[in-house]
């Protein structure tokens, strides 16, 4: 007995250390898991395709990127589902935010340029220079803006968070998710997504943080452009 008892303890100590391991493993597992079930029961509701969505106001198009000064693919995509809500009637207006934090980077510039060529007119176009984030354009849609219902435009693998956080700011939302075929960028997003949907509940829905920035108050911008003549 004297030479087993060691042993006992040895393995006693084992176990213990595994299942401590293990609880660690679920809690990290479900710490990660449930914010995105929370945003998917959050956002799933409220998403519809450009053939079913409802009449609003505005639709907000959310920056993807630029490539070369233009649109990236997935931007380009963004905006060719809000074109096809204006020209199907289901909005008046497009805000546009997007990143513009440095000279050489405009994306809201370059989002309405391509509205422009593609036959959204000028007037009918507003751009939110601070969007930095889902968040920021979110807040300063609401703040600075005056959105207070819109459709929203984003992939299809990040719409439920676009939602979940609009909704959070006071904007009655609905979500147009944009297919793209799985290839690495597409499982990149997704990937990028669940820390983003992490963030979009402890952080964001949480504590209503102030966007990066404020600014004046330009509701009267998006106004005139839902008010003008088509």
């Amino acid at each position: 007995m004297r030479f087993g008892l060691p042993r006992v303890r040895v393995r006693w100590r084992e176990r213990r250390t595994q299942r401590r391991g293990f609880q660690l493993l679920c809690a990290a597992a479900l710490a990660v898991l449930l914010p995105t079930a929370v945003v998917w029961y959050q956002g799933g509701p409220r998403l519809r395709t450009v053939a079913d969505a409802p009449a609003e106001p505005v639709v907000l198009v959310f920056g993807a990127g630029l490539d070369g000064g233009k649109p990236s693919p997935y931007l380009a995509h963004r905006l060719d589902a809000a074109i096809a809500l204006y020209r199907a009637g289901r909005v008046r207006a497009v805000l546009v935010t997007g990143d513009n934090s440095r000279a050489s980077y405009d994306e809201p510039d370059a989002m309405r340029t391509y509205l422009v060529g593609h036959g959204v007119p000028q007037d009918r176009i507003v751009r939110d220079y601070a969007g930095f984030n889902t968040w920021d354009s979110c807040a300063r849609a609401r703040r600075i803006f005056g959105v207070t219902s819109a459709l929203l435009v984003n992939q299809g693998y990040a719409i439920r968070r676009a939602v979940a956080l609009c909704e959070a700011a006071g904007i009655d939302s609905y979500g147009i998710g944009v297919d793209e075929p799985h290839d690495r960028t597409w499982q990149a997003g997704v990937a990028r997504e669940i820390a983003s949907m992490d963030k979009a509940v402890l952080l964001d829905e949480l504590f209503d943080p102030n966007p990066h920035l404020l600014g004046p108050d330009e509701a009267s911008s998006l106004a005139s452009a839902e008010a003008a003549a088509p």
